[in-house]
Parts: structure tokens; sequence; C-alpha cells
């Protein structure tokens, strides 16, 4: 064999390696980023419950003091996340911005209250337990109305509900494509040293000295195809990380860790399984069915 020849054997063979690792790599990443989503679905789930916060409305006759006191008494409930305190002149001043400056002409006094902004636990956040949360708060001598969206909790809770059915349903599609797809680029690999392993096959070599250089070439390879992929993966999550900060702040550290080593150990086994799988097939070929 020329060096011309030899020279372009070996692009081809780099070309087919680089092909191969890019396709693995993307669809390892696609598994990684659906994992990262499922994993990760009830912190996200919570986060939005509890942006659904509860209004409790003082009677007009308690001051900006008694607003305090009853924060730090709601902050003790088992069910309260967190209170915000709106004193009576903020409450004026957010109405001027939504009423205008002249909207008081028609009272006599200041008509508006101090208000306690209640941020629920998430556990707390379907239809029958806020009911009793607001029961509770409007047991509360100071407190003259409870106020929540009722119909955009039941809302929020049937949309997330449908969205964890989703990605259940599309990493389960994810890592069946995975599989098919991996496995027919290995295969594609493989098969087409065929005709080199029906050679070594001929000259009396068993099945697993055969097969072992493959499945060292694709332990590197799905090794180095899982790197590309956390790789990947990282990158998205310094993204969200600067552009979406409390959304960020919402995935865990340990599952972070446990999908990227999912990721690079899935796609060790997926590739080093397949290639035995095909080998072994090759192996058991006939002269001539190599050619079909």
């Amino acid at each position: 064999m020329g060096k011309a020849e030899r020279h372009i054997l070996f692009r081809r063979l780099i070309q087919s390696f680089l092909s191969s690792i890019i396709s693995i790599s993307l669809v390892l990443f696609l598994v990684g980023m659906a994992a990262l989503l499922v994993f990760n679905a009830h912190s996200v789930s919570d986060y939005f419950r509890e942006n659904l916060k509860i209004t409790a409305i003082l009677s007009v006759e308690s001051s900006d003091e008694d607003a305090l006191q009853l924060s730090s008494r709601f902050e003790k409930l088992p069910y309260v996340k967190s209170v915000n305190c709106i004193s009576k002149q903020q409450g004026m001043q957010e109405m001027k911005d939504l009423l205008g400056e002249d909207f008081l002409d028609a009272f006599g006094s200041a008509p508006i209250p101090a208000s306690l902004e209640v941020q629920v636990q998430a556990v707390y956040l379907t239809t029958d337990s806020l009911k009793q949360v607001e029961k509770a708060l409007c047991a509360f001598s100071e407190v003259d109305e409870v106020v929540y969206q009722e119909s955009l909790v039941d809302l929020l809770n049937a949309n997330l509900e449908r969205i964890g059915y989703f990605l259940l349903v599309l990493i389960i599609l994810l890592l069946f494509i995975s599989f098919v797809l991996i496995n027919n680029t290995v295969r594609l690999n493989v098969y087409a040293k065929r005709f080199s392993v029906h050679t070594m096959r001929l000259v009396g070599a068993t099945k697993s000295f055969i097969t072992r250089p493959f499945v060292v070439q694709a332990f590197y390879q799905g090794l180095l195809s899982g790197l590309i992929a956390v790789l990947g993966l990282l990158a998205v999550l310094s993204l969200i990380r600067n552009e979406f900060h409390q959304l960020f702040a919402l995935f865990q550290f340990r599952i972070l860790l446990e999908v990227m080593a999912v990721v690079v150990f899935g796609g060790v086994l997926i590739c080093v399984l397949c290639t035995t799988w095909v080998v072994r097939r090759l192996i058991n070929l006939n002269k001539d069915e190599l050619y079909y």
C-alpha cells in the first residue's frame, strides 16, 4: 500500500471516528438535559407553586406595628415559608401608581390597610390545603380578609402535572432513540471492518481475541463522547446561571453530579454492549453473507 493510499485510509478512519463521537455526544447531551429536567422537576414545580402568594389584608384599624408583629407570628406557622409586610404607606403608593395621584380625592381618609404577602410551602399549594390555610389565617383577629387566586392555583397544578408526565415520556423516548442511534453508529463502524474480522477468524483467532480491540475502542469512544456531552451540559448550566440565576439555584448539586456520571457511564456501557453484540454477529457470518 502506497503512502497516498495510507493517508486516504487514515483520513477516512479519523473522519469516521469523529463523526461517531459527535453523533453519540449529541445523543448523550439530549439525554442528559432531559434527565436534569426530570430529576429536578420537583424543585422546579415547587418554585412555581411557591411564587403564588396569599395576601392577608388587615383591618383598617391595624397599624404598621401590628402588621409587623403579626408577620412574626405568621412566620412561625408550619405551612408558611416567608412573609412580606406591606405597610399602609407602601399600599397607598402602589394604588397611586395604579390609579393615579388623585384617586384619594373620593375618600375622606386613607382607605388602604396594611397587608401581609404570605408565601406558602409548596406542599400546601392545593385547593383543599389552601382553604385550611385561609381558615387558619382568618382566625387571627387582625386579619380582615384573605385573598388568593384559586383558579390560578388549580390551573398551575394541572399544568405542572401534565408537564411532569410529558418529561417522563420524553426521557423514555430519548433513551430509546439514544440506544438505537448509538447502536446503528457502532454497527456501521464495526461492519466496515467485517473483512478484517473474517480474516482473523480464518487464521484461527478466538472470539474473545477478535472482540477485545473493538471493545477497547468502544470504551474510549463512549468515554470521550460522554465527556463531550458533559462539557455541553456544563456550558448550558453556565448559561442558565448567568441569565436565570433563580432557576439555576433550584438545581441540586448532588443531582447534577449524578446525571453527569450517568451520562458518561451510559455512553461507555451502550457503546461496549452494542460493539460486543455486533462483533459477535459478524464473527458468525459466512463468506457469502459478508457482501450483503
